[in-house]
């Protein structure tokens, strides 16, 4: 699609939507010869116009005589033609003093407010699906048949469960499946060491593949269990927005998107598997299929894992060139901050 454009028609998409992005009206050739620095007569300016709409890159709103992008424009612009600027000095500053590693909810929330805070839409986190994986995991004894599990997550996070039990186990067994388990399957996921589990299991002793059962089953049985949560900021920005409110069944829908926290969680999930930033812009594929809306979105890691994303949600309209950044540098920081998050948790037995 790309090739047949030539370069005057990649300099006039590229200053209409810059243009539109800025001043949020449809665009004319008047201003495009204004702005593109092109030597280029009104028709030939309103050919290319023509063609590019054919391309299906830029549409006439029925009232005005300009033109506005469409999603595919858009599209063709974040992936091309844009030059991300350097973010500001202040902003990555006020980026650095604002995420505070006291907690990891009070870290994930306050990245959400940053993000909300320097590009004024809506920022959101989701955080990582509970348990998926552990970076350490311990088994008490609670009495005859019954054995807390301690699970420490890769965010710092603790969670325990009371595990049935059909045998009963002393506390040196243990002790010791709680060592085997970290030396050998820390870091990984529940479904990995299912996997690994079968294969091993005839070499293991039973009290060890007995409790290791245990502790998956519980991972994974628990219906809790795979339910990350989102952190929403700023969605009263979204208000602001021009395009929506003139029609409130937008707005509407968009609030609805963001209660429904299922649907970001959907969206931000496919992102998690990417490197760096991703941007989903909307009316363009099933995954956001709200026209007027983009979101830009980053995983964030701990320790090297990536266990969740953050992004921005706001309209089509935005200046990618400068959300692009903060989206980037507060996942940075925010992996940073959550890497930097001392265990919760001490080890109960030592002392």
């Amino acid at each position: 699609m790309m090739h047949n454009m030539d370069n005057r028609a990649k300099v006039l998409l590229k200053t209409l939507i810059e243009r539109y992005i800025e001043e949020g009206q449809p665009v004319g050739s008047r201003t495009l010869s204004r702005y593109s620095g092109l030597d280029l007569s009104a028709a030939t300016i309103r050919n290319v116009m023509s063609d590019l709409e054919e391309l299906g890159f830029v549409t006439s709103p029925h009232t005005s005589a300009g033109r506005i992008p469409t999603p595919r424009g858009y599209r063709l612009f974040v992936d091309t033609m844009l030059t991300i600027r350097p973010l500001e000095e202040i902003a990555s500053r006020q980026a650095e003093q604002s995420l505070f590693p006291d907690s990891p909810q009070r870290v994930l929330n306050s990245a959400a407010q940053l993000l909300s805070n320097l590009t004024h839409f809506a920022g959101v986190v989701m955080t990582p699906k509970r348990s998926q994986v552990f970076k350490h995991i311990e088994f008490l004894r609670l009495g005859e048949r019954k054995i807390l599990l301690i699970m420490v997550t890769p965010a710092g996070d603790v969670q325990n469960r009371i595990l049935p039990s059909n045998q009963d186990y002393s506390p040196s067994q243990l002790i010791e499946a709680s060592n085997y388990i970290n030396a050998n399957f820390a870091g990984k996921s529940f479904a990995e060491v299912r996997t690994r589990l079968r294969a091993e299991l005839d070499h293991l002793r039973a009290d060890i593949s007995g409790l290791m059962t245990l502790a998956i089953e519980s991972g994974v049985a628990d219906p809790y269990s795979d339910q990350g949560q989102v952190f929403v900021s700023g969605e009263r920005h979204l208000l602001d927005m021009g395009e929506l409110t003139s029609n409130l069944s937008k707005l509407r829908k968009m609030f609805d998107m963001l209660e429904q926290k299922s649907f970001l969680m959907q969206l931000l999930d496919v992102s998690s598997h990417a490197d760096g930033v991703q941007i989903f812009i909307g009316g363009e594929s099933e995954v956001l299929p709200y026209e007027d809306f983009a979101v830009i979105s980053a995983p964030y890691s701990v320790d090297g894992t990536i266990v969740g994303t953050l992004g921005v949600i706001g309209p089509t309209r935005m200046a990618y060139d400068r959300v692009i950044p903060i989206v980037d540098i507060t996942s940075k920081l925010l992996s940073g901050a959550l890497s930097g998050i001392p265990d919760q948790v001490g080890n109960p037995h030592q002392g």
